[in-house]
């Protein structure tokens, strides 16, 4: 069984560590990021973090349940920098677009916490809050509940979908990526077009296009549809 969490008020009359550092489950978080992006998912356990902390593994169970629930806090943390300083500013497509684009942008700057929780629901503070504003975007812009369930559905997993796979290729050795990179080049750019006719049309767009994130675009055409849907039902 997991071991229950010690509360909050009891965790901060705790000892500081010999180091002098007092813990709290925000330096946890930050200490575990850290370790992700220089050692990725197989270099982030119990041991290594107590460690880095200097202080006991088993300290980390009066904060976390277990490793598996500080994974949920650390993709809630990804979600907090998203919204840190972000504001609706009563225009729901530019709203949408800046809080699609800051989740995207948060997710990339920890590629390896990225692939660890893209796909996890925390249930958690700051995804409750991304969760709430999302939805009261498109309801206050007058999208129907249904409409605005499946815009939101649609909305979130495409921005976690495109972060998941940028991650990924942010994630890889330099020499694979770079590969990978060259690939538009090296090989689609020399494709003879009487054998592969339109990929050699494209390919000098493609060594361009292909380097750089999708998301953006994607992002445009799921809220090009969005508007179109409410302007029928204002008609």
């Amino acid at each position: 069984m997991p071991k229950p969490v010690v509360p909050e008020e009891k965790r901060r009359r705790r000892r500081p560590t010999k180091s002098g550092t007092v813990l709290s489950e925000e330096l946890i978080v930050e200490t575990a990021l850290r370790m992700l992006r220089e050692h990725g998912s197989a270099g982030l356990t119990a041991r290594r973090l107590g460690l880095a902390l200097d202080a006991d593994p088993s300290t980390l169970y009066r904060y976390f349940r277990g490793m598996d629930d500080l994974t949920l806090a650390i993709g809630d943390a990804l979600i907090g920098q998203a919204l840190e300083g972000w504001r609706p500013t009563g225009e729901w497509r530019a709203d949408l677009r800046s809080f699609g684009l800051r989740v995207h942008a948060a997710y990339l700057a920890h590629p390896q916490a990225a692939l660890l929780t893209t796909n996890r629901v925390t249930g958690r503070a700051h995804e409750l809050a991304a969760d709430e504003a999302v939805l009261g975007l498109l309801r206050t812009a007058g999208f129907p509940l249904p409409d605005t369930v499946r815009i939101y559905h649609a909305f979130i997993d495409q921005t976690l979908a495109f972060a998941a796979l940028d991650a990924a290729s942010l994630a890889l050795p330099s020499d694979s990526l770079h590969a990978d990179e060259d690939m538009w080049r090296s090989t689609y750019g020399r494709l003879p077009a009487t054998t592969h006719p339109r990929i050699a049309e494209a390919a000098p767009l493609l060594a361009t296009r292909m380097l750089t994130s999708a998301y953006p675009t994607a992002l445009e055409m799921l809220l090009d549809s969005a508007a179109a849907r409410l302007e029928s039902i204002r008609d």
